[in-house]
């Protein structure tokens, strides 16, 4: 670590900047199961209800914008605090709406704030870590924020049996809280504030994305997280409309995709002793490609290889995000937190054209999702191969 840092020790550390990066997976997958309930309860369609996922990631990734330079002016904290109240007065109101507009409204101010923890997350572990350290302790947060999209679907179809929808966005209120009370004792890590104005901390964004080696980087990995976007918006409709599966049987099943990609980072961790990461990277391309092709074939069939295919994807996605996070940030000595949110903020809009794009053609929701893998898959790879050589892109120490 490079800084002092007494939340209350290194795993409590840890588990605080999982919590707070966890709010994009739980704001959603929680309440994934109740998405086809909630289309019958809101006397409205499809389309619409997946506006409720679609409108948080986009506004998700424009609050990542607006928070992340902020934080290099005022601290982390402040802006922890800020928009974690924001958070959970808008989960409230979620809960409490009457028709699908105010829903999707209060999705949009929910989004805002909650994409406060993430930017911040990010630009802590920035603060703290350096070299191999930091690439080991993004890769623990993520297994451990993939802990909620693995056990949420299960959680939220346990809530449906006794429940309804809105339950599911009071209890996003409960944690929002939680981590909103846990930041009270968040010990600041920023050492040196942005001295300029606020207009001119929002101009440090384009300061950042003239580095070329972090641009280049920054297309190449944002494009990953679309086919995993795609999955998320059309998996309750796949398995509980197209297979007849029931609420609480899709939530098994996407806890195996969240399995897949918890021990993403892990795998990573120990084939990066033996293996450049350059080459796992390269590999990880190629795997959610030719699992592209297989979902596209025979995703269709049956909901078991569907599931084994696309938790291939799903593996690929999280692992190339723990080295690509890392080389990005690699490529910025300051600007930490405009670096964050636009790390966050091109995955998170790129992913939320992914959600639209796979919903287009409802009545093939498994052929749209394999085409769309097989696209990101073969774009990324090509993408990557012309440029990780390149000598404007800064390599880490190994």
């Amino acid at each position: 670590m490079t800084s002092n840092q007494n939340i209350s020790k290194r795993k409590g550390a840890l588990a605080f900047l999982a919590l707070i990066s966890a709010f994009p997976p739980l704001s959603t997958v929680l309440y994934l199961p109740a998405l086809p309930q909630m289309v019958k309860a809101l006397d409205t369609t499809q389309t619409s209800v997946n506006m409720t996922l679609s409108m948080f990631f986009l506004f998700y990734s424009v609050g990542l914008l607006f928070w992340g330079p902020l934080s290099e002016k005022f601290g982390r904290k402040p802006i922890l605090l800020s928009g974690l109240t924001i958070y959970v007065f808008a989960s409230v109101f979620c809960a409490f709406s009457q028709n699908v507009e105010q829903l999707i409204a209060g999705r949009i101010v929910q989004a805002l704030g909650g994409s406060a923890g993430t930017v911040v997350a990010t630009a802590i572990v920035k603060d703290l870590y350096s070299g191999r350290e930091r690439e080991k302790v993004m890769a623990i947060i993520m297994s451990m924020v993939i802990i909620a999209p693995m056990l949420a679907p299960v959680l939220g179809a346990l809530l449906l049996k006794h429940t309804s929808w809105r339950t599911i966005f009071l209890m996003l209120a409960a944690i929002g809280a939680t981590a909103l009370l846990r930041s009270i004792f968040f010990q600041e890590t920023l050492s040196g504030k942005f001295t300029g104005s606020v207009i001119g901390s929002w101009c440090r964004l384009f300061v950042v994305l003239k580095n070329p080696g972090f641009s280049s980087l920054l297309l190449i990995f944002s494009l990953a997280p679309v086919a995993l976007m795609a999955f998320l918006a059309s998996a309750s409709y796949i398995y509980i409309d197209g297979f007849g599966l029931t609420e609480g049987q899709f939530g098994l099943f996407f806890a195996f995709n969240a399995t897949c990609a918890m021990v993403g980072p892990t795998i990573y961790m120990r084939m990066r002793r033996h293996v450049e990461p350059k080459m796992i990277i390269t590999g990880c391309f190629i795997l959610m490609a030719v699992c592209g092709i297989v979902v596209s074939v025979f995703g269709h069939m049956s909901p078991w290889l569907l599931a084994l295919s696309v938790g291939m994807v799903t593996m690929a996605a999280i692992t190339v995000r723990v080295p690509g996070t890392h080389l990005m940030l690699e490529q910025q000595e300051e600007d930490s937190g405009s670096a964050s949110a636009l790390i966050n903020f091109f995955a998170m809009f790129l992913g939320s054209m992914g959600m639209q794009l796979v919903t287009l053609w409802p009545g093939t929701l498994v052929m749209n999702l394999g085409y769309i893998q097989i696209g990101v898959g073969m774009v990324c790879c090509i993408l990557w191969l012309l440029c990780h050589n390149r000598s404007f892109i800064t390599q880490p120490p190994s």
